[in-house]
């Protein structure tokens, strides 16, 4: 029975695990925003709050208890000149942890983990400038296409319509590529 565990290993021996983490959570005050397993987003808001409530009083101790934890100048710098000021009011719950679909490959469950004051559509930005990003990448060709035909139509004005088809009907007079089968067939005859 597991009583009195509450380390998750994840899998994974010491000083890998702190590494882990480590670079985890350097990642997260960079970007404000990262993509992991649930389970590994778990361990590293246990690993990352303490840090960032260090963050809160700037002196020469606090930087040097931080860099223990993160080993990156950078990242210290980014926490206590940009995170430390956002966060200085809230008392604890720095992050969030939002769920997405499980990984394809295993099935593992997958979220999304963010600083919680960086977040602008929470917080009542504009929506529109994201909405454009998310409908323009996308891994399905289709999917660009029809993104493209409804940007483009809109505003566009009726004369520049006939410019758009030109180089449809240019290559679609192209001649077609021989298939692999067609070529077996040729050479069975």
């Amino acid at each position: 029975m597991r009583h009195g565990k509450k380390i998750n290993h994840l899998g994974r021996q010491h000083s890998h695990r702190e590494a882990m983490l480590s670079n985890m959570a350097t990642s997260l005050i960079m970007a404000k925003r990262i993509t992991t397993t649930l389970a590994k987003a778990k361990a590293l808001r246990k690993y990352v709050e303490p840090i960032i409530t260090r963050s809160k009083t700037d002196s020469t101790h606090s930087r040097r208890m931080v860099f223990r934890y993160l080993q990156d100048k950078s990242a210290v710098i980014e926490l206590f000149r940009d995170v430390a000021p956002k966060v200085a009011e809230r008392a604890g719950g720095y992050t969030r942890i939002i769920k997405l679909q499980n990984r394809l490959g295993d099935n593992a469950e997958m979220c999304m983990m963010e600083l919680v004051d960086f977040n602008e559509l929470m917080l009542g930005g504009t929506s529109a400038a994201p909405a454009k990003k998310a409908a323009k990448t996308t891994r399905r060709s289709g999917a660009k296409k029809k993104a493209a035909a409804t940007t483009g139509d809109a505003p566009e004005a009726e004369g520049a319509e006939p410019k758009a088809k030109a180089p449809k009907k240019a290559a679609a007079k192209k001649p077609a590529a021989k298939k692999k089968s067609d070529d077996k067939k040729d050479n069975e005859e």
